[in-house]
């Protein structure tokens, strides 16, 4: 993913849509390179086409594979694994979103706050240029609102909404905690009463709200008129339906159809993970690789079988055992004896295998991200409203760094 400091251009007016159209082209051509999910698939369709590529990833480790996760753009991979790297690369360059020095806070207001998280916001407030000063910040899915109380300047007005009460209770106290006079409220952003909590005065902020939430910002905002709004996207899947809904008119001319597995693309990007998390994240991965071996054995059929999540405790049984209850779970005939080392060394090796592969769709996680928040982005342009769409962090601090800035012609 492209440095911040890079001399790249904020996106903006006719650059919105050439840029999606040639986004889309990009992925619709290569669409089946990156829909196949190494995980679920033993062989994958393109390795037929792409053997000498298919080879060389499948001989490399899983350090290997773990030290190229975040760029794989950088991998000296056979072709046609190059081209497509610098075509990536290319379409989703975004420029940073110019920045201002913000009033410094009188009252200790990142208390409590994770550092990763409040850097987040201070990063998310330092790009709020509008052409005229908000009067009345609305904090969308605020938690207990530490992204509205650093917006707070005097003479403005602060309201949050947030589903969660215990969220509510704790921004309450917060918020008086501050001696600053919010208005803390209770709502379903989805319900219909939703709308009633909107007008034309407010100038509503979404930092990382997810989905479906996000995206009814959006269509409430421009109904009840606002002039102005900033969203940070994330966790495209997290929507009611099971596939994508497109938003804007080229998004709905368009022939890429996305499920919830495709929406998960983008946000199959870690950087923050500790080393015990990332040790328990790939043991569970390899055992589960190793099952879907069992499995199909079990099974007569090279087909992939969804397992569900499983608590951590199921780390600590023995591999036979976990196997062996998995099974049971799944409604399989008994599992008998098998050479359980050797299947658990097989998990561990299709694993590394997996991770390797998984490199060439890490390629599209970016542009597929891209396509995703400039449909966004040319929605709020059909709603009457000038859009730019920059980046307003490093990705290191979040991946999740492409922010919309909305004012309304």
């Amino acid at each position: 993913m492209p440095a911040r400091g890079v001399d790249r251009p904020v996106l903006a007016g006719e650059q919105l849509l050439a840029r999606f159209t040639a986004l889309d082209e990009f992925l619709t051509e290569h669409q089946a390179l990156w829909r196949p999910r190494p995980f679920t698939h033993r062989h994958l369709p393109w390795e037929e086409s792409h053997p000498e590529l298919a080879n060389w990833l499948r001989q490399r480790s899983l350090e290997d594979a773990e030290n190229s996760h975040n760029h794989p753009e950088q991998l000296p991979a056979p072709a046609p694994f190059p081209a497509l790297a610098a075509q990536a690369f290319a379409l989703s360059t975004v420029g940073d979103l110019p920045v201002h020095a913000l009033e410094p806070s009188t009252r200790r207001l990142n208390v409590d706050v994770p550092g990763r998280k409040w850097q987040q916001i201070e990063a998310f407030a330092a790009c709020l240029t509008f052409s005229t000063a908000p009067r009345h910040w609305l904090d969308w899915c605020s938690g207990k609102g530490h992204l509205g109380r650093r917006l707070l300047q005097p003479g403005q007005q602060l309201t949050c909404l947030e589903f969660d009460p215990a969220l509510i209770a704790s921004g309450q106290a917060l918020s008086q905690h501050h001696h600053l006079a919010v208005n803390h409220h209770q709502q379903d952003v989805m319900a219909a009463d939703a709308a009633a909590r909107l007008n034309a005065n407010h100038t509503p902020v979404a930092l990382h709200a997810c989905g479906d939430l996000h995206v009814r910002l959006m269509q409430l905002a421009s109904a009840a008129g606002c002039e102005q709004l900033a969203i940070a996207p994330c966790c495209y899947n997290r929507i009611s339906t099971r596939e994508y809904q497109p938003l804007s008119v080229a998004a709905k001319a368009s022939g890429l159809e996305l499920s919830l597995d495709d929406l998960a693309l983008p946000l199959s990007e870690t950087v923050t993970a500790g080393a015990r998390v990332r040790r328990q994240r790939d043991a569970s991965m390899a055992r589960r690789l190793a099952f879907d071996l069992l499995q199909r054995q079990l099974r007569g059929t090279d087909d992939y079988l969804p397992t569900p999540s499983l608590p951590s405790s199921w780390l600590t049984k023995p591999f036979a055992d976990y196997c062996r209850d998995l099974a049971v779970l799944k409604n399989l005939s008994t599992v008998g004896e098998h050479d359980w080392s050797a299947l658990e060394s097989a998990g561990w090796q299709r694993l590394a295998q997996v991770r390797n592969l998984e490199l060439l769709r890490g390629l599209f996680r970016r542009p597929l991200e891209l396509w995703l928040v400039l449909d966004r982005a040319l929605l709020l342009e059909e709603k009457g409203y000038n859009v730019r769409l920059g980046q307003f962090c490093e990705a290191p601090l979040t991946p999740r760094n492409l922010m919309l800035l909305a004012e309304r012609r």
